[in-house]
Parts: structure tokens; sequence; C-alpha cells
């Protein structure tokens, strides 16, 4: 019995999962992908690439989730700070409009 109980808790396609909902804040929860695609297509997609590969050297590879294994919260830090290339959108979008960003970001590696 323990056996298959070890089994349960160390499956791998389960842990990604967990903690990914873990990082997740309320506010990400209630995110709209569809609005935050939307925004990533128009400020986004010309860098990061529209499948979330990076077209630009130094970009991040979202699809292999690249810079993704952080919190909600520190993603929008540096996407209103900018970083590099990437400009700030501090004052340009809305914390709501990045989180949207976000939720859809995290979608590209499913």
């Amino acid at each position: 019995m323990l056996k298959n109980r070890d089994t349960v808790m160390h499956s791998k396609p389960l842990w990604p999962i967990l903690l990914l909902t873990l990082m997740l804040p309320a506010t990400a929860q209630s995110s709209d992908v569809s609005k935050g695609q939307s925004v990533y297509k128009q400020r986004c997609a010309m860098c990061h690439g529209s499948n979330g590969k990076g077209s630009m050297a130094g970009t991040p590879n979202f699809k292999s989730r690249e810079g993704l294994l952080q919190s909600d919260q520190s993603l929008l830090k540096r996407i209103k700070g900018g970083k590099n290339a990437c400009p700030a959108y501090q004052g340009i979008l809305t914390d709501q409009k990045i989180y949207d960003v976000i939720a859809y970001i995290r979608t590209l590696s499913l």
C-alpha cells in the first residue's frame, strides 16, 4: 500500500501543475487569457515571437518555460520595469493587462 502511495505522490506529470497553481495569486487566476493574447500580439510578439519562442537574441523562450518559473508578482515587476531591449510598461499597461499577458504567456508552454 505504501508503495502505491509513493508512486502517486511522485507522479511527474502533476508536480508542474501543482507548482504553477501555488505560484498563481488570486489576481492572475481571474486574468483573461484572450485579452492577454491580444495585448501580447500588439506589444510583445515582435520580439518574443507570436508563439513565444523569441525572435530576438536574448529574449526568453516562453514555450520552454524560460523566465516563467517565478511568481506573477515578480513577472509584473519585471514587465513594469523593463529589461534590456524590452521597454518598461509602467504607466503604459495597467496591472490587470499585465496579469492578462502573464496568464497568456503561461499557456504557451502547455
